[in-house]
């Protein structure tokens, strides 16, 4: 479970502050210090859901931002998968919204 949250924030930072023709970010970069994969490793362990949601529904909210908000097609269904992602209430309901918005943050870089 830690690696597809560890993605989720990589890959919604990237579309938040990556620029063409600057250095990518990496799961290395000091950006992603709050959002490593030891980081969600120990909130997965105590079972916090909703410090997962809280990391995760910051870094969807900066993507969100920077595709133009629920107003524009690609941030309709960012908002809806992070809705769904949001109504989880146990770490066995975080499964498939994470691995939905790993796909689409993937799909739309």
């Amino acid at each position: 479970m830690e690696l597809p949250l560890e993605t989720v924030a990589l890959f919604a930072l990237k579309l938040a502050y990556e620029r063409e023709g600057e250095s990518p970010i990496l799961r290395d970069d000091p950006i992603m210090s709050d959002y490593e994969r030891e980081v969600f490793g120990l909130l997965v362990r105590q079972g916090d859901v909703e410090g997962i949601q809280f990391r995760v529904g910051h870094c969807v909210g900066l993507a969100l931002e920077a595709i133009g908000g629920v107003e524009m097609p690609l941030g309709r269904e960012l908002h809806r998968l992070a809705a769904d992602f949001s109504d989880a209430r146990t770490m066995e309901q975080l499964e498939a919204p994470v691995n939905a918005l790993r796909e689409y943050l993937k799909d739309i870089q």
